[in-house]
């Protein structure tokens, strides 16, 4: 087993490992148990009753976290001609098309988001093993393979977060720093949460959210009561 440092384990005695708190407590107990001198980011995982193995069972989607996430997102965009100054006009940080792919080729990856047009996919495409294992290839389905470029670049800017469920049915996702405080968070988690929901399968039987968990980057992981997601949302 790994161990522990004092902080750590102070903070842990905090929480009740057999207790599932309700969201929003677990939330609060999640920013109270931080401890790092740095602004840790808390991290929310919800386990799903799906296969990802079955196509028709695949949870993926994006989401605009209402307070975005404490950071800034230096994104890349695709494109040229006129997108190309749409793209800056945007706020874009790095923009352009054959340059851009030699020097990602070379080994730069000075990125957090990567945009393309359609029309300079094909290129795009070249540098889809270096940018797809690294989560940074753009899609369609996320809305980063789009001539919309500006609309694009402002919603990666105000903190929106891709996601998808990995192949033990486990969604991860950053919901922003503890400096947030508690109520920011969980606006943010309120919003991933009610786009799960919707994003729920057709072909999913039983039980759909099984678990959620809760941590900040260093502190101890905090049990959701999972059940009281759609009473959650209303409130």
């Amino acid at each position: 087993m790994p161990k522990h440092g004092k902080k750590y384990l102070e903070s842990n005695k905090k929480i009740d490992p057999e207790k599932k708190y309700g969201i929003g407590e677990a939330m609060k107990l999640a920013v109270d148990s931080s401890y790092a001198k740095f602004d840790e980011t808390i991290d929310v995982a919800v386990r799903l009753g799906v296969d990802p193995r079955h196509a028709d069972q695949m949870v993926r989607g994006t989401v605009i976290l209402p307070n975005g996430l404490g950071k800034s997102v230096k994104v890349l965009v695709f494109a040229k001609g006129e997108k190309e100054k749409e793209a800056l006009d945007a706020g874009a940080d790095f923009v352009g098309n054959d340059e851009m792919v030699e020097k990602i080729k070379g080994g730069w990856f000075g990125f957090d988001k990567a945009v393309a047009t359609p029309d300079v996919m094909g290129t795009v495409g070249k540098i889809g093993k270096l940018l797809g294992p690294r989560g940074l290839m753009p899609n369609a389905k996320t809305g980063t393979v789009t001539f919309d470029i500006g609309r694009a670049v402002n919603e990666l800017k105000a903190g929106k977060i891709d996601f998808r469920v990995d192949k033990t049915g486990i969604i991860h996702v950053p919901m922003g720093k503890v400096s947030f405080g508690a109520d920011k968070l969980s606006q943010n988690l309120s919003a991933f949460l009610d786009m799960v929901m919707k994003l729920k399968p057709a072909s999913s039987k039983g039980i759909y959210m099984k678990s959620i968990a809760i941590s900040s980057t260093m502190g101890p992981g905090v049990r959701a009561d999972a059940t009281q997601v759609k009473d959650y949302l209303k409130s």
